[in-house]
């Protein structure tokens, strides 16, 4: 047996000792019936949810490098170690885009920057799932400029549509020679129904079309299939009674092999459903509340190392990276591991690291997930 360093993965070292050592950084070749023949990373983030806030932000910092504005790029920094590292690394867009120069609105009618795409692509996302209850904030037109807006940034895309051959082609994307689905589901878009006319526009839940929509993936080649879901109850840690039942349908009635939640803001558990990975909610990536909980600044980042074996794909090891959004004295997202190794941490904002990274941690093994080998990890170059 030969093994091969595909990429450096340690256990932080912090006195608190927050993370795990982990296995994942090697592929074994050849030798034994359940020799590992291929594999890759996927990193996936929480809700991108672009409050005013964020955007005063994003100028001031633009403004200060002597750039034009927004710039989101500050404010995103602190997550592009753990991103950039995955082979494949997915987000959630839960807003429309509006026009460059606007203009930008908050809650309830969504309406953000579109250079927050451009952030995106930069700090390493290579596609996002675009479902979610405000999808339809702003209508048809909302859906395509979003979707324009993703195409000029390089960032593939699904769960909404600018028309039916468009919904109807499965996103496809080629990971290290291997090709990965990705499918987007929302429980429902707000007080605004799909158009009669035009239902292609969204995906909404439903397990049968999921299932079907998997077969379809498969059907065009992919050979690993994993759906980002919008659903739950928001500000609830734990997950609801049908976020459960989905779950359990979806790994029963579907060949899908990972699941992604999210719309909760705030972090919920992971948990092995069958043979199925699921993150119920990965709570927010970047948002700014207009009443910050504490819970709804810390977010999560689920990392899954998927391995072919006899010829059969399955997530070998899942890991999570706990994150925290900085409100003061800027708004910054923070890895909370890599952040409590520092040693020029004030005794209040260790505190605070300290916090967001137990509290996380609680949250995602809530439901026993420690036993099926979820651990934290941090990356480092």
């Amino acid at each position: 047996m030969k093994l091969f360093p595909r990429r450096r993965l340690v256990p932080a070292i912090a006195a608190v000792a927050l993370v795990a050592t982990g296995t994942a950084g090697y592929v074994c070749l050849g030798g034994g019936d359940d020799a590992v023949e291929a594999s890759f990373t996927l990193a996936a983030g929480g809700d991108v949810l672009i409050h005013p806030e964020i955007t005063d932000q994003a100028n001031k910092d633009a403004k200060e490098a002597g750039r034009p504005g927004p710039d989101f790029g500050a404010v995103m920094a602190g997550i592009k170690p753990v991103v950039g590292k995955a082979d494949l690394a997915v987000c959630h867009l839960e807003t429309v885009m509006a026009d460059p120069r606007g203009p930008f609105l908050g809650y309830r009618k969504f309406s953000v920057p579109p250079q927050i795409a451009g952030t995106l692509k930069d700090i390493g996302y290579d596609t996002c799932s675009t479902a979610s209850n405000h999808t339809l904030d702003h209508g048809p037109e909302g859906v395509k400029r979003t979707l324009d807006t993703l195409d000029r940034a390089g960032i593939k895309h699904t769960g909404s549509a600018r028309d039916a051959k468009e919904a109807a082609t499965p996103n496809i994307l080629d990971v290290k020679g291997v090709k990965v689905a990705q499918l987007s589901y929302a429980y429902g878009f707000n007080d605004t129904t799909v158009p009669k006319d035009k239902p292609w526009l969204v995906n909404e839940t439903d397990v049968k079309r999921m299932a079907a929509d998997e077969k379809a993936a498969r059907a065009a080649g992919a050979e690993v299939v994993f759906a980002s879901v919008h659903w739950g109850s928001e500000g609830h840690n734990e997950p609801s009674k049908t976020q459960l039942r989905l779950a359990r349908r979806i790994a029963k009635e579907t060949g899908i092999d990972l699941v992604i939640g999210h719309h909760a803001h705030v972090v919920q558990p992971f948990e092995k459903v069958e043979d199925t990975w699921v993150a119920y909610g990965l709570g927010n990536q970047v948002a700014r509340h207009a009443e910050p909980l504490g819970i709804t600044e810390e977010g999560v980042t689920g990392w899954f190392e998927f391995s072919k074996r006899n010829g059969k794909w399955s997530v070998s090891d899942a890991r999570f990276v706990p994150t925290l959004v900085e409100l003061e004295p800027e708004i910054r997202l923070v890895d909370v591991g890599a952040a409590l190794r520092r040693e020029d941490l004030t005794k209040e904002r260790q505190a605070r690291y300290r916090t967001a990274y137990e509290r996380t941690r609680g949250f995602v093994l809530n439901r026993g997930a420690d036993a099926d080998g979820l651990r934290p990890l941090t990356i480092t170059e």
